[in-house]
């Protein structure tokens, strides 16, 4: 076995060395598809059971790869050149880094310097902005305060309905379970009339528009149509809270409290028969509600129909059919001859008045409960 001399075991092991700092990304003059060529005669020579498809896919990848190596190789290079010339500068300020390199440490502290600086630029910005956005959302959305103004008491069981008169004197309505419907002032909080001519559940209560009628609807199948005169009590001066001690406002407000059970309907005037009592319907009236001129007005029954009656002479002048379950509500325009019913269907339906000789209706659909 021959023997090599020291002379060649040194060049050969230099050799080595030399290959080994070498990088191992080399870049050719190639063209990518000399290169797809010579990879896909590399394959075709390789004895593979691999098909066609999956080796040429597996080629595209290759050769995806090798370009992001390429890119990463060029973005080297344009880094080491920045690297140069940064280098350059801090030389030319008397700051020469030694072998022209920046150490691990110092890029990392000038990375981190950057980077804070950026971070505390978007910081500032998005402060900036989201402050305008805030600022504005206060001054538009300010915070409601919320207080007990007065507390109507008199009614026995729950209140289905609420309503305000829109003639003079404006007084307060309710319709409750108890059979009655009760008329308040709104200032004072007590009871002006009381209507007790139902014999089941008031379900809603609704005022004439130029007159001191009221329209309430009931669960003993029929809708009254009943008369109120009331006269407003005058308002009691208010006290000047400066002047009132603690004590005193205790003793005042003692003497405002109902007596007895609570019921402050007791001393009401009572009206026990209604002017009109619309009877059609085979279930349950839901709702009423006037018509714009107040001659006519329309009901809402469980019995699945809406009834259309002239006031005059307590006729029924239409009924509306078409809703396949208990109707919930009816309500009416306030200046044109429109109605509009909502049923359990899940639909509701706008019916139209104003051509007396063609009466059409609109279902709207879109809700599932």
């Amino acid at each position: 076995m021959p023997i090599e001399s020291g002379s060649c075991a040194a060049a050969r092991q230099a050799k080595q060395k030399r290959k080994s700092h070498s990088l191992s990304i080399r870049r050719t003059n190639s063209s990518e598809q000399e290169r797809a060529g010579l990879q896909r005669d590399m394959l075709e020579g390789q004895d593979s059971k691999l098909p066609s498809a999956i080796r040429n896919t597996l080629l595209e990848l290759f050769g995806q790869i090798e370009r992001e190596f390429e890119n990463l190789y060029i973005e080297n290079l344009e880094l080491r050149r920045e690297i140069d010339t940064l280098n350059e500068r801090l030389a030319g300020e008397g700051q020469t880094i030694d072998g022209a390199e920046l150490s691990k440490g110092q890029l990392k502290t000038k990375a981190s310097h950057s980077t804070s600086q950026l971070s505390q630029k978007l910081k500032t910005t998005y402060k900036a902005s989201t402050s305008k956005i805030v600022s504005s959302f206060k001054t538009t959305t300010s915070r409601a305060i919320c207080q007990l103004v007065k507390e109507y008491v008199g009614h026995r069981d729950g209140i289905w309905d609420v309503s305000v008169a829109k003639t003079q004197p404006v007084v307060l309505g309710t319709a409750s379970a108890d059979h009655t419907a009760l008329l308040w002032s709104i200032e004072t909080g007590k009871c002006l009339v009381k209507y007790v001519g139902h014999v089941g559940s008031v379900n809603s209560i609704k005022f004439h528009p130029t007159e001191q009628v009221a329209l309430t609807a009931s669960g003993d199948q029929t809708a009254h149509i009943w008369r109120y005169i009331v006269q407003l009590p005058t308002p009691q001066p208010t006290a000047d809270c400066n002047q009132v001690s603690g004590e005193d406002e205790v003793e005042f407000s003692d003497k405002d409290e109902p007596d007895g059970d609570g019921d402050g309907s007791s001393d009401c005037p009572t009206v026990r028969a209604p002017l009109t009592s619309l009877k059609s319907h085979q279930g349950v009236v839901i709702a009423a509600d006037w018509l714009v001129g107040g001659k006519q007005a329309v009901t809402a029954s469980w019995d699945r129909t809406a009834n259309l009656y002239d006031i005059e002479t307590s006729e029924l002048v239409h009924s509306l059919t078409g809703h396949d379950q208990e109707l919930t509500h009816c309500c009416t325009h306030p200046t044109q001859r429109l109605v509009v019913t909502s049923s359990r269907d899940t639909t509701f339906r706008l019916w139209d008045f104003r051509d007396p000789s063609i009466h059409s209706v609109n279902v709207f659909q879109g809700h599932t409960e």
